[in-house]
């Protein structure tokens, strides 16, 4: 087996102009420099001798029209779909008509960033193709994509493509992409012997299939006792679906993209949500929890927004617009009542809540912040969950645990910022993650159901982003509308 690492243009959309390969192929231990889809391969014994050749490669692109490419282009595009309708996906009562009528408006702009998996273990497959068969070692999500993957590139049939899954360190939705998957594939079928491609960090956060960025315009309205009777949401969005199953978006929705909006659960006579499909030449993927970890964070911290004008408190807010959601209102009554809702915090901590239905199961969470010098610290935070009937309660308390540290990074941490058509970031020292030291007590409380069973793996991370930035609106009077928080 040879080892192999690629350069890969580091604008959206370049391509391949020249390389000259004579210095890295008088590295020690590099067998060969060739270009391959992705861009040029540097083919070595180990891994060592692979990135030491890659280095001394030099490599001309032709970066082509996304060369200018910026996120302050990206958000100047987003910000003219406001000025279109956008593709209705809910409608209840008059929202123009209520809108006329409201005690007192309220309008806000919400915006999200680009976000990158960032995987702990970066993307990795090793291919070993022969005349009659192909087996693929692969850290993946999904598996008969890859096998398809193998027989396009090497035309064989499926019985004769193998796939062999590794444990993934790390998925979040990245493993389920193909594009490590075919750097394998091509080599081993080109060279005659078993490949293991092995990406850097800087790889995985430059190449990623990034979470969607994108605007959100809410526009609430309130009745003379301050009560919600006005709610429209306008999400202007990057789609997934349009790369992957591009026929589930040919009426311009994208239901991966208005999930966590378009589900909205409260009791509010006039609801509008509209959605604009917004591609930019930076590739989506799914991203942990998907349109739900943007959209819950909108809607719930867009909700404390109109408690707040209309002088409610948001737990009690939450409890009389769901009065006709018994699900939800079980977790946010042990949420609230696990974290002692309505009792003093310690000095300098406040606390917020939030909750949101995705992939069959209900959670709500409570957090309790501080802010100091400009700085958000999360001590601690409360989670109840209903998913459903329970088979392992260890399994749904350490996804819960893991789905709130996911979204914390997401959070606090991190965001991925394009200029000249690349991504800005590299590594950890500009693209942080969580640390040990910043971790929260965490206490997950699973509510009895006898529903049918929902999902775990990525419903504890939508609450979590709410819950926080309402507890910095509590301890502020300032709310938080774009992420990661920037005080």
């Amino acid at each position: 087996m040879v080892v192999a690492s690629i350069e890969r243009c580091p604008v959206f959309g370049g391509e391949l102009k020249a390389f000259a390969a004579d210095d890295a192929k008088a590295v020690p231990g590099v067998e060969a420099v060739l270009p391959v889809s992705a861009g040029v391969a540097v083919v070595a014994r180990d891994t060592h001798a692979a990135l030491a050749g890659r280095r001394a490669l030099a490599v001309e692109w032709h970066f082509g029209p996304n060369a200018a490419l910026s996120s302050i282009g990206i958000r100047a595009g987003f910000e003219q779909y406001f000025g279109e309708a956008g593709v209705p996906v809910r409608r209840v009562g008059d929202p123009d008509a209520a809108w006329a009528r409201a005690a007192r408006t309220l309008e806000a702009v919400y915006e999200v960033p680009f976000q990158a998996h960032a995987c702990m273990e970066p993307m990795n497959c090793t291919a070993d193709v022969r005349a009659d068969s192909c087996d693929i070692y692969v850290p993946t999500q999904a598996q008969t994509r890859c096998q398809r993957t193998g027989m396009e590139i090497t035309g064989l049939a499926a019985e004769r493509v193998r796939v062999h899954t590794t444990f993934l360190g790390g998925g979040f939705g990245r493993r389920g992409e193909q594009d490590f998957v075919r750097d394998a594939v091509e080599l081993s079928k080109h060279l005659g012997r078993p490949v293991q491609v092995v990406w850097t960090r800087e790889d995985d956060i430059q190449h990623d299939y990034y979470r969607p960025a994108g605007l959100n315009r809410l526009r609430g309205g309130l009745d003379l006792e301050g009560m919600p009777m006005l709610w429209k949401h306008h999400i202007v969005a990057p789609s997934i679906l349009s790369r992957i199953r591009p026929e589930a978006t040919a009426d311009g929705n994208d239901r991966t993209s208005v999930t966590g909006a378009a589900n909205l659960p409260y009791a509010i006579p006039n609801i509008a949500v509209d959605y604009s499909l917004a591609n930019t030449p930076v590739p989506v993927g799914f991203w942990r929890s998907v349109g739900s970890s943007q959209n819950a964070w909108v809607t719930e911290c867009f909700l404390d927004e109109l408690a707040a004008a209309g002088g409610h408190d948001p737990l009690t807010l939450r409890r009389r617009l769901l009065a006709e959601q018994p699900r939800h209102l079980r977790v946010l009554n042990v949420a609230a009542e696990q974290a002692g809702w309505g009792s003093p915090c310690a000095a300098g901590r406040h606390r917020g809540i939030a909750i949101a239905e995705s992939f069959g199961s209900y959670v709500a969470q409570v957090a309790e912040v501080s802010v100091s010098g400009g700085q958000v610290r999360v001590h601690r935070v409360i989670c109840a969950i209903d998913c459903g009937v329970l088979v392992n309660p260890d399994i749904v308390v350490a996804q819960m645990e893991s789905g709130i540290v996911y979204g914390l990074t997401a959070t606090l941490k991190g965001a991925i910022s394009i200029e000249h058509g690349r991504v800005q970031q590299g590594n950890f020292d500009d693209f942080p993650l969580l640390r040990m030291s910043e971790m929260p007590d965490i206490a997950v409380h699973i509510v009895p159901s006898e529903e049918a069973p929902g999902g775990v793996g990525e419903p504890g991370l939508p609450p979590i982003a709410p819950a926080v930035c309402n507890a910095v609106f509590a301890a502020t009077g300032a709310p938080v509308r774009s992420l990661p928080i920037r005080l």
